[in-house]
């Protein structure tokens, strides 16, 4: 398969989360294909749900050859690692150490039992939409047809959601 231009969504609400996600990016990085870019770090009040603790969300690019289950396995893998549990089912959301999301598989509608790409609530997020500007602002949304800056403007969400101080 061809190298394909992949954005994927890093999150952590539990641990030590910028280890966690730093972790993750070498991780992705030495399995799943190369980070040619990253956005800044957000931190994040939960979606969906009460919790504790606020995320730490960060956007990557990638440039990899594998296929979208084969990527969404790698970051499944990569999660379970970094010590996400998801053998107990439950009702939405929950905390978790590391949260992967494919947002966008190049240009490319995909949806498997694994992967539906573009992320089917990307739009609705602004913990998504900014970190996703950060490194893709005119990137087209292929089926809204919108960039994703003009996403980020018509986004309702009104979570709060901050650029990490270093």
């Amino acid at each position: 398969m061809a190298s394909e231009s992949v954005f994927v969504l890093l999150g952590s609400n539990l641990g030590h989360r910028e280890l966690l996600v730093s972790q993750a990016c070498r991780m992705i990085g030495e399995r799943c294909g190369k980070i040619v870019a990253k956005s800044g770090l957000y931190e994040s009040e939960p979606w969906g749900f009460k919790a504790e603790h606020w995320f730490l969300n960060q956007v990557i690019k990638i440039e990899t050859s594998l296929s979208p289950d084969e990527l969404m396995q790698s970051l499944l893998a990569i999660e379970k690692e970094l010590g996400r549990d998801r053998s107990t089912p439950h009702e939405g959301y929950v905390s978790r150490p590391m949260d992967l999301d494919i947002l966008y598989f190049g240009d490319k509608m995909i949806d498997t039992q694994l992967v539906t790409a573009p992320h089917p609530r990307l739009h609705q997020r602004r913990f998504t939409l900014l970190p996703l500007c950060d490194v893709a602002p005119d990137f087209v949304h292929p089926t809204l047809k919108k960039t994703n800056l003009q996403l980020l403007d018509e986004c309702q969400d009104t979570g709060v959601v901050k650029i990490k101080a270093l």
